[in-house]
């Protein structure tokens, strides 16, 4: 049985394979999944994210964990451009929040070439957890802004000088 979680973006739409135990996550990979920048990133991220198992994804850049799968992770989106939508930091990463399917969260890198994403399911876990887990593997990705206060050119978020 296929389930369709979410869309997480133009051209990455998630699939998730139910039967049996663990199947393969099917996710379809970003357009610019085959970035160098992006094999440093996944080659970095977590086995697990607090009791989330990683799981088999079949697209390149991506990372799923639990199950069933509560968190979906991509690189190699476009940039997002400045946004009105809340702005988090988290170990040194800027993250724009789209609550649009809440429960679920979309939260995507600002200010990183090339982007990544994360999908979460919060009724399962944090964003907070998942962001502080990716942060280590995100950090790979070159910064090229910020976010910032609203009518501010202050950098925002807990991290920020």
């Amino acid at each position: 049985m296929i389930r369709r979680l979410s869309t997480l973006g133009p051209a990455f739409t998630l699939s998730v394979a139910l039967a049996g135990c663990a199947a393969t996550v099917t996710v379809q990979p970003a357009a610019s999944a085959n970035d160098p920048r992006c094999a440093d990133v996944s080659v970095r991220v977590p086995d697990t994210i607090d009791d989330l198992p990683r799981r088999w994804t079949d697209a390149q850049a991506t990372a799923a964990w639990g199950d069933p799968t509560a968190v979906v992770f991509s690189c190699g989106l476009e940039p997002p451009a400045p946004t009105t939508l809340q702005c988090v930091t988290i170990g040194g990463v800027d993250w724009i929040v789209d609550e649009t399917d809440t429960p679920n969260l979309r939260l995507t890198t600002y200010g990183r070439q090339p982007a990544a994403q994360a999908y979460v399911d919060t009724t399962v876990i944090s964003a907070d957890q998942v962001l502080g887990a990716l942060a280590g593997a995100v950090h790979q990705l070159p910064t090229t802004g910020a976010c910032t206060a609203p009518d501010s050119d202050t950098p925002q978020g807990e991290d920020a000088p």
